[in-house]
């Protein structure tokens, strides 16, 4: 090497594995920012500092890599909403679930922001227009077995979850960019509206977890 020159220190080189999971969160970040019919192959690969075959080589193309983004926040947003079902009484239920999709949106905003977003025309079969509908299930689960129990009709929770979850999702939209009042307030405030109805809302309604913690003992729902 000539005098006066230094030598450029090699950047270690990515396993597969190390490569694709680069790849998935530079596209997860362009997606959320820009679309899907707005992200190329040729920007991520120019993000990753790889030629586009080696995007290609993973993912078969922009479709196969935002179906894998798309698969992983829908398992974190549902894991996140399974966790959350674990007391018996409906209205905490709903709390929890409330509360689960304003963490996930809040701790993965990135990824709220593509499962919200219009989705790529290609996808004819459907695939990514209810991305929402396994949360929508499970509120309508819940409110199956309470509609089950106060003799109303059952076959309607589908409706009222379709309502529920919507309200959420539309509410964190606005909530993404105030982030205020906190979670857990905006959270009880829905679950004040959809529980309670406009005639008999609560002035200052709170989770159930925190009457529970306030009173020091159980609290009936």
């Amino acid at each position: 090497m000539p005098s006066g020159e230094t030598q450029r220190p090699q950047r270690p080189r990515m396993t597969g594995t190390q490569r694709r999971q680069q790849l998935i969160e530079i596209g997860r970040a362009l997606f959320a920012e820009r679309g899907y019919d707005g992200t190329s192959i040729e920007e991520i690969a120019l993000r990753a500092q790889v030629s586009k075959p080696v995007v290609y080589e993973h993912f078969g193309g922009k479709e196969g890599l935002y179906a894998v983004v798309v698969d992983r926040e829908m398992s974190m947003l549902l894991d996140m909403i399974t966790s959350s079902l674990t007391r018996n009484r409906s209205q905490e239920r709903l709390e929890q679930v409330a509360l689960a999709l304003l963490t996930y949106i809040e701790e993965r905003t990135d990824g709220f922001r593509i499962l919200v977003r219009d989705q790529p025309a290609a996808t004819a079969d459907g695939r990514y227009s209810s991305l929402l509908n396994e949360a929508v299930n499970q509120v309508a689960h819940i409110l199956g077995n309470d509609f089950g129990r106060r003799g109303f009709d059952t076959s309607l929770a589908t409706l009222y979850a379709q309502a529920l979850v919507g309200m959420v999702s539309t509410a964190a939209t606005w909530w993404l960019d105030v982030r205020e009042p906190s979670k857990e307030v905006v959270a009880a405030h829905l679950v004040n509206l959809c529980w309670n109805g406009l005639s008999h809302l609560e002035a200052e309604p709170r989770l159930t977890s925190q009457r529970r913690a306030e009173a020091g003992g159980a609290v009936e729902c």
